[in-house]
């Protein structure tokens, strides 16, 4: 009951001041803006029913793009995490790379990708990628190092080949790590999907976010960004459950 109870509470106190703030005139005073610029919580509620089929919509199109270049990351770090256990020369080799890749901000390279992968889904899905791809390929690869050498050594006793010590031991072993690696990815995915569609899409919620900041329709845009982190929550609890059904063990 503490664990829901007290977060819950907070977010109603929390809501309950922004209103009282917002729909007062305080707090559009406070920031130096136009009142209708500063929307309330209820107003947000209003915009969110109002534009259901909008919102709905373009929300389709986001969570696609989430969920495929999700699907790229995890099967491309999880086949880059086995490849460098198994070759100490590739993880010599890529380990630095792959760290250092992650000094280049996403960002930048959502323009690259748009002229190299055209005005499609492709470049959406690269950006999404690129940035879940990294949390999964650390982690797991952690786990993959992180078996116990007692266990390696009882299993080379009992004449196991590398693949079966590599899907015995070290991939269960690996499992929690990769599970935690999958939770971070899901959270960052909708900042990897809103900077595709920012820089050339035609729907999807970073594209309504961008045309309501244009048009000054600031409650719709705070109901768009909702259903964004409503759809993160959802992946992050469905990622969280899957985890405690197939690692039962931790």
């Amino acid at each position: 009951m503490r664990r829901w109870l007290l977060p819950a509470l907070l977010i109603a106190a929390l809501i309950g001041v922004w209103q009282i703030a917002a729909s007062s005139g305080v707090l559009a005073n406070v920031l130096n803006l136009e009142s209708f610029l500063v929307p309330s919580p209820a107003e947000i509620a209003e915009a969110l029913w109002q534009s259901r089929s909008l919102l709905a919509e373009n929300a389709w199109v986001t969570l696609q793009e989430m969920l495929l270049g999700l699907g790229c990351a995890v099967v491309a770090g999880l086949a880059f995490a086995v490849a460098m256990r198994l070759s100490e020369t590739l993880r010599l080799a890529f380990y630095p790379l792959l760290v250092a890749s992650q000094t280049i901000p996403i960002v930048a390279l959502a323009p690259i990708l748009l002229i190299w992968l055209g005005f499609g889904i492709a470049p959406k899905l690269g950006v999404i990628a690129l940035i879940c791809f990294f949390p999964i390929t650390v982690n797991t690869l952690d786990g993959l190092r992180s078996v116990d050498p007692e266990a390696t050594k009882m299993m080379r006793t009992l004449d196991a080949s590398r693949r079966q010590i590599l899907w015995r031991i070290e991939i269960p072993t690996a499992l929690p790590y990769f599970f935690s690696g999958a939770k971070l990815a899901v959270a960052v995915a909708p900042i990897g999907a809103v900077f595709g569609e920012w820089v050339g899409a035609n729907s999807g919620l970073g594209h309504l976010i961008l045309t309501d900041n244009a048009q000054l329709e600031t409650a719709r845009l705070f109901a768009a960004v909702l259903v964004l982190s409503a759809m993160a929550l959802a992946l992050f609890a469905l990622v969280a459950l899957a985890e405690r059904r197939i690692v039962t063990w931790r």
